[in-house]
């Protein structure tokens, strides 16, 4: 199913390079940004957030999955809020999506749904792709995550 999503503007942390899915290195280097968001209480310094939604997104990819991207942890704010400087802002643009769904345990769900996605038919576009954690990630026993795909329109 292609979801189209108005752009929107999030608020909160970035890896200082990029990372690879190469070696697991994105595991790392991600499960580390992650680690920071939390012992740094990031969420509640973001200001004006829209929700109480965590997104993870990845971008700037230079090909595909198996070349270097970003990735940025943040809140959704309003398009004009300012933005600490202790933290960074990133606007995802209007886009058109799959969307997918991870149920399960945490954090293997998410991993076992991006290996579907990688070997899915879906047209991706490698522009800004993301997950939501919201209400149902909570139990790391039992969550659902939504991961949209960026799709070729």
């Amino acid at each position: 199913m292609i979801e189209k999503k108005d752009a929107f503007k999030l608020v909160g942390i970035k890896l200082y390079r990029k990372t690879t899915n190469q070696n697991k290195q994105s595991s790392k280097d991600c499960g580390e940004l992650w680690q920071k968001f939390e012992t740094d209480k990031i969420f509640d310094v973001i200001p004006e957030k829209l929700s109480n939604e965590v997104y993870a997104v990845y971008f700037d990819y230079e090909k595909d999955e198996t070349t270097p991207f970003s990735y940025f942890i943040g809140c959704k704010v309003k398009k004009n809020s300012e933005t600490p400087k202790e933290l960074e802002e990133l606007t995802v643009p209007t886009q058109e999506y799959s969307k997918f769904t991870a149920k399960g345990v945490m954090t293997g769900c998410v991993t076992d749904a991006w290996k579907e996605i990688w070997n899915s038919d879906t047209e991706r576009k490698f522009g800004f792709d993301f997950e939501v954690y919201d209400e149902r990630s909570q139990d790391w026993s039992n969550a659902e995550v939504d991961i949209y795909i960026s799709t070729i329109d």
